[in-house]
């Protein structure tokens, strides 16, 4: 008897050596399958931590074309800013793109004689941003701009006395730049009217001098007349507005006005042209 309790206990040691096997499988398969849900949760983590979020889209750009700059400012407004102007349709400045960029200016000496001579110029020029979802709105742009063109004009080079104040009534926001400049040995009186409206930015300049004894124009007669030439420019550039929608679906009121035009045409054209009057020879 005490020789076999040796061998049993060497039976039962044996016999549960594959109990233990299977036991240490299981658990060894049991860790592996947590370690695999760790390394799904811990990618799918990463992924959406790793993706941007997305950005709001920007508001649409107001306008999408810009006035005829030459044109922007009513005739009669002109005439009264540039009495003797050499060009009275303006002369229009360069462009690569006239929907995004224009200019027009004018300018003229009116000659009083033996009471000297007043030159005055005029000019006009438009900005047009559009929206850009990397570059932001082209309201947003056209706001940036407006501040860089005021401080640009605040810095103009021998301005004299300079002032800057605010335009209310003129497009969105306005900042009217009063500055003096001595040039070709006469006294310059200068105003610039800086506007934005919606995403479109305003340069107007009015200056003038006396010349030949004439008396320098009044800074306020210069700063009113830049001040009304700006009111008009801007109010032309917020008309496109309209303008493309109208054009884009005309009224039946508009449609019926198109078509008494025409029978006027018709009816001009079936009447007798008046024999030209002979004109003497020079």
């Amino acid at each position: 008897m005490h020789r076999s309790a040796p061998r049993l206990s060497r039976i039962l040691a044996c016999a549960a050596v594959p109990v233990m096997l299977v036991a240490v499988g299981c658990s060894s398969d049991s860790g592996s399958g947590s370690d695999a849900e760790k390394k799904a949760g811990s990618s799918s983590s990463s992924d959406s931590a790793g993706a941007e979020p997305t950005k709001p889209a920007v508001e649409p750009a107001k306008f999408t074309d810009l006035p005829d700059a030459c044109t922007s400012i009513a005739k009669n407004t002109v005439k009264d800013l540039v009495p003797e102007a050499k060009k009275k349709g303006g002369t229009a400045g360069r462009s690569s793109d006239l929907a995004v960029r224009g200019s027009c200016s004018w300018n003229g000496l009116d000659d009083k004689g033996v009471k000297g001579s007043q030159y005055r110029w005029l000019s006009v020029a438009f900005t047009r941003f559009d929206s850009d979802q990397s570059l932001g709105s082209g309201a947003t742009r056209a706001t940036e701009d407006y501040t860089k063109q005021v401080a640009k004009e605040k810095a103009s080079e021998g301005a004299q006395k300079a002032a800057a104040a605010a335009a209310p009534g003129i497009g969105d926001e306005a900042t009217a730049i009063t500055y003096q400049l001595n040039k070709t040995d006469e006294d310059f009186e200068y105003a610039t009217v800086v506007a934005r409206t919606g995403n479109v930015v305003v340069t107007l300049t009015y200056n003038g001098a006396g010349y030949a004894g004439a008396k320098t124009p009044s800074a306020a007669d210069i700063l009113k007349g830049a001040q009304k030439a700006a009111k008009e420019a801007v109010g032309k550039v917020d008309a496109t507005a309209g303008a493309g929608s109208a054009k884009a679906s005309p009224s039946a009121g508009d449609a019926k006005k198109d078509d008494k035009k025409e029978e006027k045409k018709d009816d001009k054209k079936g009447a007798a042209k008046p024999t030209p009057k002979a004109t003497p020879k020079s």
